[in-house]
């Protein structure tokens, strides 16, 4: 059974591969959208549990797509984390005032990455919290 449905935005399909591979190993749903108009449109039909939000995509970059996300009453609760490769000063805090709820740089460390995102999935399962 599902742990939950991930939503990941991300243009390129390496990242996706990546992401998908270790999500899947814990069980995870994918839904994957390759840009940000698409990634609105998914997260409307696939009502994800969590959101992976890379910033720099092709129609609507990743500050857009946030900012639309919480203004949706459907959406404005789901986690969003900024999956990305923007790792300037001011980047983070530019991500999370468009809405997101954390941040991870680029490129995804596969020892790391999953306690990462299930950090902001606690009501799949509490125990995972214990670090």
């Amino acid at each position: 059974m599902s742990k939950g449905t991930v939503l990941y935005i991300e243009d390129n399909e390496q990242n996706y591969y990546l992401v998908s591979v270790l999500l899947k190993t814990q069980d995870y749903r994918i839904v994957w959208a390759q840009d940000g108009r698409e990634g609105i449109e998914k997260a409307l039909e696939s009502n994800p549990d969590l959101i992976l939000l890379d910033i720099q995509l092709p129609v609507m970059d990743g500050y857009e797509v946030a900012r639309q996300l919480r203004s949706n009453p459907e959406l404005n609760k789901v986690p969003i984390i900024a999956v990305t490769s923007y790792a300037m000063s001011g980047d983070r805090e530019k991500a999370l005032s468009a809405g997101c709820n954390g941040y991870i740089e680029k490129p995804i460390d596969p020892d790391t990455f999953l306690a990462q995102v299930n950090k902001y999935l606690p009501h799949t399962n509490p125990s995972r919290n214990k670090e």
